[in-house]
């Protein structure tokens, strides 16, 4: 059995393209797909370290109640998809719980990377105003973890343009139908 858990974003929820079409795609697949959707978080988070470490916190105790009853051990396979400030809270509730998962981490911050998660693909794109592409980079070659870069990208791996857009998300969802089946990327 496999179990997929997805951490949203603030206000990137499970229904956003990355998120939505990641749980389709997993349950198409046979895995278990688990939203952890939260809310009721402060404004004008961005660029704020305290008001994105209430976030985080506030997003792990809504985590916890979510996923309070699942067997972890009943599962051969965890795969954690996170998405921004979700990037943390899965972070923090793997080591937490010490869940021997992989991760996508979905335009990951600054925090996702004081966890120690080791087994993970990571999403960037280098327009994304939440955290500096340098950062992302060196963080994620000390750590280990597959980098993917989508130029002029924001915190959404979105341009504006709809076609190239979609093309990205295309691209995206191809490396983690790939990754989901155990293949390295």
């Amino acid at each position: 059995m496999k179990i997929a858990c997805l951490f949203p974003g603030i206000g990137y929820t499970c229904d956003k393209p990355l998120m939505y079409y990641s749980s389709k795609m997993l349950t198409g697949l046979g895995w278990k797909v688990v939203p952890v959707s939260y809310g009721g978080f402060p404004s004008g988070v961005k660029g704020n370290a305290k008001k994105m470490k209430k976030c985080a916190e506030m997003a792990l105790d809504q985590a916890e109640d979510i996923l309070k009853d699942v067997a972890w051990h009943q599962y051969e396979s965890v795969l954690f998809i996170s998405k921004s400030v979700g990037t943390v809270v899965a972070g923090a509730y793997a080591q937490k719980h010490h869940i021997a998962c992989r991760h996508v981490l979905f335009t990951p911050v600054e925090a996702t990377f004081s966890f120690g998660i080791r087994d993970a693909i990571a999403f960037h794109g280098t327009s994304d105003p939440w955290v500096e592409s340098d950062f992302v980079r060196e963080s994620c070659s000390r750590e280990g973890l597959t980098l993917y870069i989508t130029e002029k990208t924001n915190h959404s791996l979105e341009t504006g343009n709809v076609d190239a857009d979609i093309e990205t998300l295309k691209n995206t969802m191809r490396i983690v139908k790939e990754y989901a089946a155990g293949k390295d990327c």
